[in-house]
């Protein structure tokens, strides 16, 4: 639904965006993450015609960008959005439907649905300078919503929302996601990034410094959490001698190993000396730490380019 393809902006001679190139699929959440100056909000505004490529390529449902067309069913949520105080939740949401192009028997159906998937229902009629931050968010998302779009943009979905609205923001995301619906989420909250999305893509100066899913990126490679009894020195010894790198954490082993033979071996070793395996599970990072090591390392090559 979303691709783009060895993407470039320049503004003179600042490189806001180098060399990028990800896609997100029909039905998929993905997340676009990167510190400040990375060319996540310059990559946005370039999928809604906002501003131009120096080069390379963006496509919305095979569409180039540049054609109005292809951003008829794509629906934004802008960070820190802002709705007029004194129009309704009901008011909001027809102005944005007939922005849409649809139908005033379409709009009137659609609203109530959507105010009932954002919890605010009870609060229809009710004038928009009464909501909290929170609801103003979900306010937002129900516009970006309206018309039903095949591409969400959504720029800090969940900024004020109490823990409660989050989690009920990520259900109604993966729901419209199992409709079909690719999934854009750029946010500051790696943690909702980490719980919302399928894939991410993580930008560093203009490019992407790592792509993939959550799990293949949180996953440390080849290191397992092993909790067994007896687990005592001999075991440890054994294990070290076998070429396993153990180190005891939390009453439990942390194994690093070369290979999943590497590691049927280990097991084998505690069962044939009668030991009950009760956990084996793989050491995942979370994606605040993978985005924080991408970013020293960026960090420290520069230093050391600059030295």
């Amino acid at each position: 639904m979303l691709t783009i393809r060895h993407l470039r902006k320049s503004f003179g001679s600042l490189v806001a965006v180098e060399d990028i190139s990800f896609s997100v699929e029909r039905g998929t959440l993905v997340g676009l993450l990167g510190p400040n100056g990375a060319g996540k909000t310059t990559t946005v505004k370039i999928l809604l015609g906002l501003t131009h490529p120096t080069g390379g390529t963006a496509r919305i449902a095979g569409l180039p960008v540049s054609d109005p067309e292809s951003r008829r069913r794509v629906g934004y949520l802008p960070e820190g959005h802002k709705i007029p105080g004194y129009l309704t939740a009901r008011q909001a949401l027809s102005i944005f439907g007939r922005m849409s192009g649809m139908e005033t028997s379409a709009i009137k159906a659609r609203i109530p649905m959507l105010l009932e998937k954002v919890r605010l229902t009870q609060w229809a009629d009710v004038r928009v300078k009464k909501f909290s931050k929170g609801m103003t968010q979900r306010l937002g998302l129900a516009c970006a919503l309206i018309h039903s779009p095949n591409v969400l943009l959504l720029d800090e979905p969940t900024d004020g929302v109490d823990p409660v609205g989050r989690r009920e923001i990520r259900d109604l995301l993966r729901d419209e996601a199992r409709t079909g619906t690719a999934v854009l989420l750029n946010s500051h909250l790696l943690s909702e990034i980490e719980l919302t999305c399928d894939r991410v893509a993580v930008l560093r100066k203009g490019k992407v410094a790592a792509a993939g899913t959550v799990d293949s990126l949180t996953r440390k490679s080849a290191r397992y959490k092993l909790v067994a009894t007896p687990v005592d020195e001999a075991l440890v010894s054994i294990f070290r001698e076998s070429g396993a790198e153990v180190e005891r954490v939390n009453g439990h082993l942390e194994l690093g190993v070369s290979d999943l033979q590497h590691l049927n071996t280990l097991v084998d070793q505690l069962r044939s000396r009668g030991g009950f395996l009760s956990e084996l599970t793989p050491v995942r990072s979370t994606l605040e730490d993978v985005f924080v090591d991408l970013i020293r390392a960026d960090e420290h090559t520069s230093v050391g380019a600059h030295e």
